[in-house]
C-alpha cells in the first residue's frame, strides 16, 4: 500500500497504546449516550460447573457493542469533519453501528463491506441513509477501497477495529462488569481485529488486576495468536465461517500494542463449538447470538476454560447481528454436534433399511426431510431417544403394513375398472353358491341386489399415517 494511503490513526510504524485516561473520558461522555446493557446469570450454571454470567452487548440498538465506539468517535470529529462525513470498512456490525449513529448525529456516512457480508446487514446500513460499497474479497481489501476513497473525497476514515477513540469506548464494558458482577474471576472476550480485546483489558487490568482476561478466536482466521507468535500483526488469509465478524485477517497496531501485554490466555475454538454454543443460548438463554458473539460460551463448552471450574465468570455476548438462513443452519449443525439432527445419503430403499435398524435401536424417526434440490437423496433424519415403556409408537413395520393396505385399498377404489370387476366376480359367486345349494334347503326365493360400490374420500397417505400415530400416542396416556 502507498504511504499516502494508510490510516493515519493507525500507524504501522508508530502505534499507540490505549491510556486508561482514554477509557473514562469515554466513560464519562457516553454516560447517556449509549445503553447500559444487563449482566445476568447462566441458567444452566450447574452443568457448566461455573458461576457464569452473560454480558449481552447484542442487546445495543444496532444489535452489537459496535455502537459504543461508533457514537464516541462521530462525537469528537470536528464540525468540518463531520460535514464532509465519514468513511469505514466493516463485514457489518461496525457498519450498522456507524451508520445508525451517523444518522442520529446527521453526518453522512460511507461504509465499504466484502462481498460475502449478509444481504440484511447492508440493508439496515442503508435503511439508515449510509452510502454502501460492496467490494473487496475480505475486510482487508474493503479496508483498502476505503482508504483510497477517503483520500479521493477528503473523508475520514474510522477503523473499526483499530482507531483510539474506538478502543476506548470499548473498554466501557468493562467497568459495567465490573459494578454488575463483583469479584469476578475471568472475562471472555471475542477476538477479530483486537479492539474489543484492547479495551476491556486495559481497563479491567487498572481497576481489577487480579482479574484475568481470556479471549477467544476463530481457528479458521487465529489472527491474532499469529501476531502473538510474531510478534507483530502479519496477514492470516480468512475462511468462511460462522462467525463472520471475527475474520480480520490482521490485527490492528494500536490495539495489539495495548492487548498483548495484558492478555491472560488466548482460546481458538473450531466451528462446531460455535454453533452448539448458537444453539444453547437459544434453548437456554432465549438469545439469538451471531457466531462472532457465541465464541465465548464456544470456548467453555470446549472445555478449554476447565482451570475456571467452580469460579466466576463472565462471558461476552458482542452481537446477534445475523442472516436468518446461516443462523438456521448453524442451529441445525448444533444440533448434530449434540447428535440431536444426523445427516445420511440414502435412496428410498436404504432409508427403509435404516429405519428398521434404527428401530431395533429403539430410536423413533420424528421428521424426514428431502433436500434432493442441494443433494442428490438426501435426508435429514431427526431422531430422539425414547424409553419403550414412556411413549408407545406404532413400530415403522406395523406403520408400514397398514400403510400399504390402505394405500392398496384406496388405488382399488379410485379404479373405475375395480367396481366392475367385483361386480361381476361378485355375479360369478352367487350363481356358484346357488348351483352348490342343497335341495332340501330351503331356497330364500331372490337374490340379493348387489349393492354398487361406494366411493369413500379417503385420506392421503400421510395423513392417515400421522393420524394412526397420534391415537397411539392417546392411548398410551
Amino acid at each position: 500500500m502507498d504511504d499516502d494511503i494508510i490510516d493515519i490513526h493507525c500507524d504501522p510504524k508508530n502505534p499507540r497504546e490505549i491510556k486508561f485516561e482514554d477509557i473514562t473520558t469515554a466513560d464519562l461522555l457516553l454516560m447517556d449516550e449509549v445503553l447500559k446493557t444487563p449482566c445476568t446469570r447462566a441458567m444452566n450454571c450447574i452443568e457448566y460447573d461455573m458461576d457464569l454470567f452473560f454480558k449481552k452487548e447484542f442487546l445495543q440498538p444496532t444489535g452489537s457493542f459496535q455502537s459504543r465506539g461508533a457514537r464516541h468517535a462521530l462525537r469528537l470529529l470536528s464540525d468540518e469533519k463531520k460535514r464532509r462525513g465519514v468513511i469505514t470498512a466493516s463485514t457489518g456490525n461496525h457498519a450498522l453501528a456507524i451508520s445508525y449513529q451517523g444518522y442520529e448525529l446527521n453526518i453522512p456516512v460511507t461504509v465499504v463491506v466484502p462481498t460475502s457480508t449478509a444481504a440484511s446487514k447492508i440493508e439496515k446500513c442503508r435503511s439508515y441513509k449510509a452510502h454502501v460499497i460492496i467490494e473487496g474479497r475480505d475486510i482487508g481489501e474493503s479496508r483498502i477501497v476505503a482508504l483510497v476513497l477517503a483520500r479521493e473525497r477528503r473523508l475520514e476514515f474510522i477503523n473499526g477495529s483499530d482507531h483510539t477513540h474506538i478502543i476506548a469506548a470499548n473498554g466501557t464494558i468493562a467497568f459495567e462488569i465490573l459494578k454488575q458482577v463483583p469479584k469476578v474471576d475471568a472475562i471472555v472476550v471475542p477476538v477479530g481485529g483486537g479492539g474489543l480485546l484492547a479495551g476491556i483489558a486495559k481497563a479491567l487490568k487498572t481497576v481489577s488486576p487480579q482479574t484475568q482476561v481470556i479471549g477467544v478466536e476463530l481457528e479458521k482466521c487465529p489472527s491474532f495468536q499469529r501476531a502473538m507468535a510474531n510478534e507483530s500483526p502479519v496477514y492470516t488469509p480468512p475462511n468462511s465461517s460462522l462467525a463472520e465478524g471475527l475474520l480480520v485477517p490482521k490485527v490492528g497496531y494500536n490495539a495489539f500494542a495495548t492487548a498483548a501485554v495484558l492478555l491472560d490466555k488466548l482460546v481458538v475454538v473450531r466451528e462446531a463449538w460455535v454453533a452448539l454454543a448458537m444453539l444453547r443460548l437459544l434453548l437456554e438463554e432465549e438469545c439469538v447470538v451471531e457466531g462472532a458473539g457465541a465464541v465465548g460460551l464456544a470456548a467453555v463448552l470446549s472445555g478449554q476454560l476447565n482451570e475456571f471450574k467452580k469460579k466466576r465468570v463472565v462471558v461476552l455476548l458482542s452481537g446477534s447481528n445475523t442472516d436468518a438462513v446461516a443462523y438456521g443452519r448453524a442451529l441445525e449443525r448444533g444440533m448434530a454436534v449434540e447428535r440431536r439432527l444426523l445427516s445420511e445419503d440414502h435412496d428410498v430403499c436404504g432409508a427403509i433399511t435404516l429405519f428398521e435398524k434404527l428401530e431395533k435401536l429403539d430410536l423413533n424417526v420424528h421428521q424426514i426431510m428431502s433436500e434432493c434440490v442441494w443433494l442428490p437423496s438426501a435426508y435429514k433424519m431427526e431422531m430422539e431417544q425414547r424409553k419403550k415403556g414412556t411413549c408407545q409408537l406404532l413400530s415403522f413395520s406395523a406403520l408400514k403394513t397398514q400403510t400399504d393396505e390402505v394405500v392398496k385399498e384406496e388405488k382399488e377404489l379410485q379404479d373405475p375398472r375395480t367396481s366392475k370387476i367385483q361386480e361381476r366376480n361378485h355375479m360369478e359367486t352367487v350363481r356358484d353358491n346357488q348351483k352348490a345349494t342343497p335341495k332340501n334347503v330351503q331356497d330364500v326365493g331372490a337374490i340379493e341386489e348387489t349393492p354398487k360400490p361406494v366411493h369413500v374420500a379417503m385420506k392421503p397417505k400421510k395423513f392417515l399415517a400421522l393420524n394412526r400415530k397420534l391415537t397411539a400416542k392417546k392411548r398410551s396416556k
